[in-house]
């Protein structure tokens, strides 16, 4: 009798796999942090103004870089919703800040893109290390000058890229992606085109915080958490143009 064949390497290597339990296979209940890196209380906060809390964490993010951190302190979570209040969220980066609020820039049609138009309010959320920030409040267009002196500030080829995807729509490959990118850096490339215009379709956003929470871990998940809110004094149709009150501060629980 013929002496059986050896399996293949990967049949092998399956079978000898303990099998484990699909219920405990993605299990990770048991991951812990200590969180012991400072604290966040009131007395070192200024009350009325958030942004300058926001602006020293984010400072202390950028020079706190070393190997194995993310090297984008400006990324953010960014989540928006669409007519139906079906929330989505995905990371942008942030290109500018101020007391106006938080700026980011992407493409019009872009899924985001049309959620805003639905529905002109998001979210942010920004994580270093054991600090987190969340913003949250409604959504103007950057003004078109602003956002074309951002865009030609762009590398070059982050300007052709711009033009030649029509963001978050389907595409047959990379191959048909790589092909709209030539196009489009053929029809900028005469001597005449020296300089690549902002698309009429890509733009900025400006999320004005209305609610800004910051986080500081603790032990024993006894969190550090102020929160700063304001109203509307005044409505207008820009919401960069609205008279907002005071900023005011509150302690939550963790």
């Amino acid at each position: 009798m013929a002496p059986t064949p050896a399996p293949p390497a990967a049949a092998a290597a399956a079978a000898a796999t303990p099998k484990t339990d699909p219920k405990t296979l993605h299990n990770i209940g048991d991951r812990r942090l200590n969180y012991d890196a400072g604290e966040l209380i009131e007395e070192h906060v200024d009350a009325t103004d958030p942004m300058a809390q926001f602006r020293a964490w984010y400072e202390a993010a950028e020079a706190a870089w070393h190997p194995g951190l993310p090297r984008e302190a400006n990324a953010m979570s960014l989540a928006t919703a669409d007519a139906r209040g079906r929330p989505h969220c995905r990371i942008v980066l942030l290109k500018h800040y101020d007391a106006d609020g938080f700026v980011f820039y992407t493409n019009h049609t872009s899924r985001k893109g049309v959620e805003l138009a639905e529905n002109p309010y998001a979210a942010l959320v920004f994580l270093w290390d054991q600090r987190s920030v969340r913003v949250e409040g409604p959504v103007v267009h950057v003004g078109d000058d602003e956002a074309a002196a951002y865009f030609a500030s762009r590398p070059r080829g982050s300007q052709i890229g711009a033009w030649a995807s029509k963001q978050s729509q389907p595409i047959s490959g990379r191959g048909a992606l790589a092909a709209r990118f030539e196009a489009a850096e053929a029809r900028f490339a005469p001597v005449g085109l020296p300089v690549v215009p902002k698309p009429p379709f890509w733009g900025g956003y400006r999320v004005v915080p209305e609610r800004i929470e910051f986080w500081h871990g603790r032990p024993c998940r006894m969190h550090d958490r102020l929160v700063f809110t304001r109203s509307p004094v005044s409505e207008a149709a820009e919401a960069t143009t609205t008279v907002w009150g005071p900023w005011s501060m509150q302690r939550l629980m963790p």
